[in-house]
């Protein structure tokens, strides 16, 4: 009985639609919220007032949360579950979409901070959710997870000018029609959270402990910088790649076409990639494929600046990016034994993710300041490309965490 009410899934054929439905909201949750504010900021910033500086902290204050957050969120759900945790971090996320609409200097920086505190709830726990409620079907619902996630962060940004302008929302409504997919997802956490009992407290201390020790574990350090230097690459391309080719003679519109275009090529392979990766017993040669394709694509873009070439070295850059990023959400799931181990995991690498993340557009501005061009700022990518390598061949092995 007991093992029923904690994993109801393999009979309850209404609760397991629902955890499906659960998991494609949380993941249509986890990017528009961030995404739809970078095209609105100049009008954000000439509305209330912001110097440039200030306004930026819109898109990394969540960042910064994240980082903070994720090594809290195993503990969340230890004292509570997954299910009414991942309510939780919906209603954090709900509350802040609604705040931030305020144009207040308070309110957008205290919602955008809970924006950021209730995606990372969510970011952490969900591998975990997979890993436990769908064990044979790991793959499928990561890759159903990760291109719901990349078409919404794809369509948040497109929106957000329409609906401001087009639609005359303003920057305020279109920031607040995000609210509604999240709305849906707490609805249905909170059903699933009513129905899911907490497991005794005496595994739930013996979790946390276990949880704990995943920070001494060298594979989880790898799966943790190979997920981080994927974040520090990714969040590099998306705030520079526009600057980096009208630098280089593309038109403005052009340039916003090839993001767009980067963005895009992110959905399919992120339904391909856990598919196949997990067919594979290691992913170690996997890591160096694509990242010599990243590498292949930076050179292609200093060698030669016509449009031919930059379409195609910004789609080895963009398939690269997008598949190490759902090859590192994979590993989440597949390096750890059970649901539990997955979420510690989770918890610690997205945590030095984000930090990353955080950091490495901040660097690659300052060496462009300094040397006042992209060449070497574009060369220290190659390089974070070659340690990712070497991190993601270690994380691909075929070996578990705490094992």
């Amino acid at each position: 009985m007991k093992q029923i009410q904690q994993n109801p899934t393999s009979h309850d054929k209404g609760l397991r639609v629902l955890f499906v439905m659960g998991v494609l909201f949380i993941a249509f949750n986890l990017r528009p919220a961030i995404t739809s504010v970078g095209p609105l900021i100049g009008m954000i910033r000439d509305d209330v007032g912001f110097q440039n500086w200030s306004v930026a902290l819109l898109t990394s204050l969540p960042l910064i949360a994240f980082a903070i957050m994720s090594p809290m969120a195993p503990k969340l759900a230890n004292y509570t579950t997954n299910e009414w945790a991942l309510f939780i971090g919906l209603s954090l996320l709900i509350i802040g979409i609604g705040i931030r609409s305020i144009s207040v200097i308070f309110f957008l920086f205290t919602g955008t901070l809970l924006i950021g505190l209730g995606i990372a709830v969510c970011n952490v726990l969900l591998p975990g959710v997979i890993k436990e409620k769908f064990p044979q079907k790991v793959a499928i619902m990561t890759s159903l997870y990760t291109t719901g996630m990349a078409t919404f962060a794809t369509t948040a940004s497109g929106v957000s000018i329409p609906f401001a302008n087009g639609l005359g929302l303003g920057w305020q409504l279109s920031l607040l029609f995000w609210v509604l997919p999240a709305v849906i997802g707490g609805f249905i956490w909170l059903i699933i959270a009513i129905k899911i009992k907490k497991p005794q407290k005496e595994e739930t201390h013996f979790e946390t402990k276990e949880s704990s020790s995943i920070w001494k574990s060298p594979l989880a350090w790898q799966v943790a910088l190979f997920m981080g230097l994927q974040s520090l690459i990714f969040y590099v391309t998306i705030s520079w790649l526009t600057e980096i080719l009208i630098d280089f003679g593309v038109s403005q519109t052009a340039a916003g076409f090839f993001l767009s275009y980067f963005q895009l090529l992110g959905i399919p392979v992120s339904f391909m990639m856990p598919l196949f990766a997990t067919r594979l017993k290691s992913q170690s040669t996997l890591v160096i494929i694509i990242n010599l394709a990243y590498i292949t694509g930076i050179l292609l873009l200093l060698w030669n600046h016509s449009m031919f070439n930059i379409f195609i070295s910004v789609g080895l850059i963009g398939i690269a990016s997008s598949s190490n990023f759902a090859l590192a959400l994979t590993f989440l799931s597949i390096r750890a034994k059970d649901g539990k181990d997955a979420s510690a995991l989770s918890g610690m690498a997205q945590s030095m993710g984000y930090i990353l993340a955080a950091i490495g557009p901040i660097m690659i501005g300052s060496i462009f300041d300094f040397t006042h061009g992209w060449t070497i700022p574009l060369v220290c990518l190659i390089i974070v490309a070659v340690m990712i390598m070497f991190f993601g061949t270690k994380a691909g092995r075929n070996q578990y965490v705490l094992e």
